[in-house]
């Protein structure tokens, strides 16, 4: 298959037209209508600092279900000497999990246009973040995208011992009382597989996507 340039108007190819790696489509740029409905339509931005933007949409999608999540009881008691806030400080949360190092991974995909498309989502009220402390300093947290009823996570960093899961842990909860469906992870990790990920196909997640998103991508 051939891989899509994407054109000024707001719209992409078919998702069934992609890679095999999930890749789509090439280029375009990161306004907030464009991120919103690409990830309306199961398709994100990933790309390396200097590349050109890259849209994907994997087949298998890696998600976690809230009732199905795995907080362990590590977590639960770690989580009595850590505080939760939610949107506090969204900025530095996506700038510690640009910063964060990972396996296997040179750079960061977090590049300073995703840094300030994401920014502008969370002005417009559809980015969260959630952010855990210890003595009133930023220790832990992630990020994501609401959109009806499926949260987007896009990234987590932990500072301290289980910072992150804590932060998790508040995203479990805040799905579970504002009875969100879905938490979208996009890729597989052995992080995300501990805490109750699953694979389900392209398909069954566009369905949900159908189902529980509808259409706004307009400033709130």
């Amino acid at each position: 298959m051939s891989i899509y340039q994407l054109i000024p108007e707001l719209i992409f190819p078919p998702i069934d037209e992609a890679e095999k790696d999930g890749l789509l489509a090439v280029g375009g740029d990161l306004s907030p209508e464009r991120v919103l409905l690409a990830l309306s339509l199961g398709i994100f931005p990933w790309f390396d600092d200097g590349d050109y933007i890259l849209w994907w949409t994997p087949d298998p999608r890696y998600v976690i279900f809230p009732h199905k999540a795995k907080i362990s009881k590590s977590t639960r008691r770690s989580a009595k000497k850590y505080q939760l806030k939610i949107n506090n400080d969204f900025l530095s949360v996506i700038s510690a999990c640009a910063l964060t190092k990972r396996p296997n991974q040179e750079g960061t995909w977090i590049t300073d246009e995703i840094t300030n498309a994401y920014s502008i989502l969370f002005e417009y009220g559809y980015a969260y973040s959630f952010e855990t402390y210890n003595d009133n300093i930023l220790v832990g947290g992630l990020y994501g995208v609401l959109l009806g009823k499926i949260f987007i996570g896009e990234s987590m960093f932990s500072h301290k011992s289980d910072a992150s899961k804590v932060a998790f842990m508040g995203l479990v909860e805040f799905c579970l009382d504002n009875d969100i469906k879905v938490i979208d992870c996009q890729f597989h990790t052995q992080h995300l597989e501990s805490l109750g990920g699953e694979f389900i196909s392209r398909k069954d997640y566009s369905d949900f996507l159908s189902k529980f998103v509808k259409s706004p991508f307009v400033k709130k």
